[in-house]
């Protein structure tokens, strides 16, 4: 450790000479016993999955710095670790125990997902070939390109110190032929990730011949360890960059490299040998401590002015990297020991509580009351939920559970809404909105639906059948009846099917909320650690429970189209005193403007715009037709007809009064025939003619002749315009009614007030009103309870090992 450690104290020549007395002296009974100790202990972590703050080292390094041949160094013997450096994508964990009675090395490599050892690998080429095939089986199972799961590698030899060093994939500037682009950022993410935890200590390696101000990898340690408290700076091949050096400021400088790393760090200096062919073992170890004397001789003999030895000399050579990893290691190992034994506690304590709950749930699986119990809970649970999701809530994440209006449009198969010819872009549209905001939402876009549909235009004969069958029947209404009588049939053949469509949308929305409120109920007995009715494994059940409740939307969907049917018939009857109200009791065009703006306020403005483009005006909605029909709309007649209303009314040269039924070419109770103005009430008077052009026209009139709409005189054409006008607006009177008096309370009653009050009382109706024969059919499954055994036996095997780690950490303990 660069400086919360004490340097060495023996010279690397004199300890290198006694290491076999130092293996001796240091490898007492309790010292082997706590590392033997934290080596199970940290099999059993990986074997498990445990996340445990066991002291570790964790060697850093990029492609070609020296660090594989570093680890051959500590292991005492070669085994081709970088032939297969860019082959590995994995960690691998070396456990390096000093055992004096292996003169030759054992290695074993801890078996997938299993604290169990494997048998002993000797070969150097085998042991590399084993770490590349896991590595690529994994990859090739896992579908990555690399894993920060580890390889577990325990090396049992007589020239090794006890020593545990997490191996790292090297640091790469781009990837190799045939493998992703992204995989130097992907090896990037996985070392910062596994030098992160502050209990490990972090071994950087670096060649010589790079600056520190040219450093790549030195910035990215620095942002883990800002002040390398904990991290051990190694500059590797140092033996190249030696012999440019001649004056003893040189190498002092140099060596401080104080100018980068800061007063209180000290990199160690390390040269290994570079001859790569085959040597046996012990060849290997005379080699390293070949060339840790070599750089002591050239500092003494080469450097005009030798060094300054007492400053630097501990932080040369491997021997004395060695020595500092292994004694810091064990040092480590005494600090943290009270801290591990009372972690083991818990964990001993938490795996027998939850392997006692798992034994509990194994039993209720034939347990009725136990079952119904759990279920009712459960069930409940997710009804809450929902409801709270209704009444509003911003957990789980909006952004990755909620959806869009082109989303839901999308997935819940509606599309547009029929009879619209533009595209309907309600407020907050692009925002991801599930629960009541997305309800109110579908609420929004159905309004601006509705109010984009105007009266269809009718063609001569239905007008002139229906004005005429009204005209038989007497009376002075038959224009005014006839002109309502197209407005409801309108309603009810384009209206109706909106009325369906924003059923369905608004059901897709309540259909959604099921899956989120699952998420939020798991989200929520992990945060707060308690289960209401634990059901995991229970395929079945939950199965029936999401039948259960997409049913009961269904249902309300289908009584909610009955509903909102039911006042469309209403507001459309022959009986219903719609046009009759007060704004409407001055005409067909007095009040025309007043409630063609209401329509707009209804449409445009109940809602507040919260996507990026802010609140948008009415005026500006307006100008990008948002929805919103234009407020001259409510004067518009069918298409190319305005003119000639214009046209028949400045023809008033000659009137004169019929008493017989009115021509469908009458508007209202006046009808211009050419020259002709024809009054017709519920009085009949007396005809006056005043300076009458066309004589033989007054028999026309009289006679009911030929003033139908198959004429082309501008009179029949001035009628026709005046019915489709006044069934325009009465169109528009039953839109409004509808959209703001009816319909939006009947759907948020209909859909909302059931899933808060009824939702709970439902589903329990439909999954436990049944005797316990077919209730239990939902539970009743053989792989679910295979899986519970499968898990029993997991912790079973994971509470053997923690409590046997237990023990020994207690003895291990009391040693210290």
């Amino acid at each position: 450790m660069a400086t919360a450690t004490p340097t060495p104290t023996r010279t690397p020549g004199v300890k290198f000479k006694r290491s076999h007395s130092h293996h001796q002296s240091d490898d007492s009974s309790s010292t082997l016993s706590c590392f033997e100790a934290y080596n199970r202990l940290q099999a059993a972590a990986v074997a498990f999955g445990e996340k445990l703050p066991i002291p570790e080292i964790v060697a850093l390094g990029g492609q070609s710095d020296g660090k594989s041949s570093l680890l051959e160094a500590f292991l005492g013997f070669r085994f081709n670790v970088r032939e297969v450096e860019m082959g590995t994508r994995r960690p691998l964990i070396l456990q390096m125990v000093h055992d004096p009675s292996a003169l030759e090395p054992r290695c074993r490599f801890q078996e997938e997902d299993s604290e169990e050892y494997g048998s002993p690998v000797v070969s150097g080429s085998a042991i590399a070939d084993m770490i590349k095939s896991r590595t690529e089986a994994l990859l090739e199972r896992t579908k990555t390109s690399v894993s920060p799961k580890p390889i577990v590698m325990r090396a049992e030899f007589a020239h090794c110190p006890n020593l545990t060093i997490i191996d790292t994939p090297g640091f790469v500037l781009k990837a190799k032929k045939g493998e992703p682009e992204n995989t130097p950022q992907e090896i990037l993410s996985m070392v910062k990730s596994l030098a992160s935890p502050p209990h490990r200590i972090l071994l950087f390696l670096q060649q010589s011949s790079v600056e520190w101000c040219s450093s790549l990898w030195l910035d990215s340690i620095r942002e883990i360890d800002p002040t390398f408290r904990r991290t051990v700076i190694v500059v590797s091949k140092f033996d190249n960059r030696l012999k440019e050096f001649s004056d003893r400021w040189e190498v002092d400088r140099y060596l401080s490299a104080s100018g980068y790393l800061g007063e209180n760090t000290r990199p160690f200096f390390v040269a290994l040998p570079k001859d790569r062919n085959t040597v046996s073992n012990d060849e290997f170890r005379r080699q390293i401590s070949q060339v840790d004397n070599e750089v002591f001789r050239h500092l003494h003999e080469g450097i005009k002015g030798g060094y300054d030895e007492e400053k630097f000399k501990p932080y040369i050579g491997f021997c004395s990297l060695r020595e500092f990893l292994e004694s810091e290691l064990q040092k480590r190992y005494k600090e943290a020991a009270p801290a591990t034994l009372a972690l083991l506690e818990q964990r001993c304590s938490e795996v027998n509580i939850e392997l006692a709950r798992l034994d509990s749930k194994i039993q209720a699986t034939s347990d009725v009351s136990h079952l119904r119990k759990s279920a009712m809970m459960h069930a409940a649970s997710i009804s809450n939920h929902v409801g709270a999701l209704i009444d509003g809530a911003a957990d789980p994440a909006p952004e990755q559970w909620g959806k869009t209006t082109e989303e839901e449009r999308s997935e819940s198969g509606v599309g547009s809404w029929p009879g619209v010819a533009i595209d309907i872009k309600p407020a907050n549209a692009i925002l991801c909105l599930y629960g009541g905001a997305a309800f109110e939402r579908v609420m929004h876009e159905f309004r601006c639906a509705a109010y984009s549909i105007e009266c269809p235009p009718v063609s001569r004969e239905k007008v002139a059948n229906i004005l005429l069958a009204h005209a038989g029947r007497g009376g002075g209404r038959g224009v005014a009846e006839a002109a309502a009588e197209i407005a409801r049939t309108a309603a009810r053949s384009w209206l109706a099917p909106l009325l369906d469509t924003a059923c369905d949308r608004l059901a897709f929305v309540l259909g959604n909320l099921f899956d989120i409120a699952l998420e939020r109920n798991s989200s929520w007995e992990s945060e707060y650690g308690r289960k209401t009715g634990d059901m995991d494994g229970y395929v079945g059940f939950h199965a029936a429970l999401r039948h259960a409740y997409n049913r009961f939307v269904k249902d309300l969907a289908k009584q909610c189209k009955q509903l909102v049917r039911h006042h469309l018939d209403s507001v459309t009857s022959p009986y219903s005193h719609v046009f009759y109200e007060n704004d409407f009791q001055g005409g067909f065009g007095s009040s025309a403007s007043s409630y063609f703006k209401h329509n707009q306020n209804s449409a445009g403005s109940f809602w507040l715009e919260l996507s990026d483009g802010g609140q948008v005006s009415r005026d500006e909605t307006t100008r990008d037709q948002e929805n919103i029909p234009p407020e001259n709309n409510a004067r518009q007649i069918t298409p190319g007809k305005g003119t000639e209303v214009r046209e028949a009314l400045r023809d008033r040269e000659s009137q004169m009064t019929v008493p017989e039924t009115p021509s469908p070419d009458q508007p209202c109770d006046v009808v211009y025939a050419g020259d002709v103005k024809a009054e017709v009430g519920p009085r009949k008077r007396i005809a006056r003619m005043t300076g009458s052009r066309n004589p033989g026209q007054l028999l026309k009139v009289h006679n009911g002749g030929n003033l139908l709409f198959g004429n082309s005189d501008s009179g029949s054409t001035t009628a026709y315009a005046a019915i489709c006008s006044s069934a325009a607006q009465h169109f528009a009177r039953i839109r409004q009614v509808l959209v703001e008096r009816s319909v939006t309370s009947t759907l948020n009653s209909g859909f909302l007030t059931p899933c808060r009050d009824r939702l709970v009382v439902e589903l329990g109706l439909d999954l436990f009103a049944v005797n316990d024969e077919k209730f239990m059919d939902m539970f009743v499954s053989p792989a679910a309870i295979d899986a519970l055994q499968h898990k029993r036996q997991s912790l079973q095997n994971r509470q053997k090992v923690f409590q046997s780690c237990l023990t020994e950490f207690k003895n291990v303990a009391r040693a210290l």
